[in-house]
């Protein structure tokens, strides 16, 4: 019987190549699971182990399960010690990546600030020279009003003159026509269109 359990344990545990490591992947398969599951074998079953038995070394598969399974766990270990290094080096890129985006909305806001600082400085230095365009537009203003008043009270003073002498040329011919009337004398000069 103690036959028949070591061929069963020979044929359910494949033989790894001395060259390749196990895989971390995938586990050596558990032996016990399989005789659990096994149906009892019956007599020619038996007699038939017994001949294949004596034939392969039972000794080789129990060494490879022993150091199999602190290759297995050394297996595990690296990996997991991969996994560490691996989570370890995504937290430092992403704490790498979110410092370079908090520096950059720092600096953004920062030039943002600026920017803002002296377009309120130029808006004011605009906001003066059209309060000093205004002032001057109305001190032109001013000046252009004056300057037409004088020209109107010119013009008036002109208009005065020009009815002071039309007045004076109307009396003049009003006295020349009374002085003609009383003489009973003709003028020289008759009216220029006969």
């Amino acid at each position: 019987m103690a036959e028949l359990q070591t061929k069963k344990e020979t044929v359910s545990v494949p033989v790894p190549a001395p060259a390749e490591p196990p895989l971390a992947e995938a586990p050596p398969v558990d032996v016990v699971d399989k005789k659990a599951l096994a149906p009892p074998p019956s007599a020619a079953e038996e007699t038939k182990a017994l001949a294949v038995v004596e034939n392969e070394k039972t000794p080789v598969p129990v060494q490879k399960k022993a150091t199999g399974g602190s290759l297995d766990r050394d297996i595990a270990l690296a990996e997991i010690e991969k996994e560490k290094r691996l989570s370890n080096v995504k937290a430092w890129e992403e704490s790498e990546k979110t410092k370079a985006n908090n520096k950059a909305q720092k600096q953004l806001s920062s030039v943002a600030a600026w920017e803002n600082s002296k377009k309120a400085a130029i808006e004011a230095q605009l906001r003066k020279i059209e309060e000093q365009l205004e002032k001057k537009k109305a001190e032109y203003g001013e000046k252009m009003k004056n300057k037409i008043a004088m020209v109107h009270k010119q013009a008036e003073e002109k208009r005065a003159i020009v009815e002071a002498k039309r007045s004076e040329e109307i009396l003049k011919a009003e006295e020349m026509a009374a002085k003609y009337n009383a003489t009973r004398t003709t003028p020289k000069k008759l009216l220029g269109c006969f």
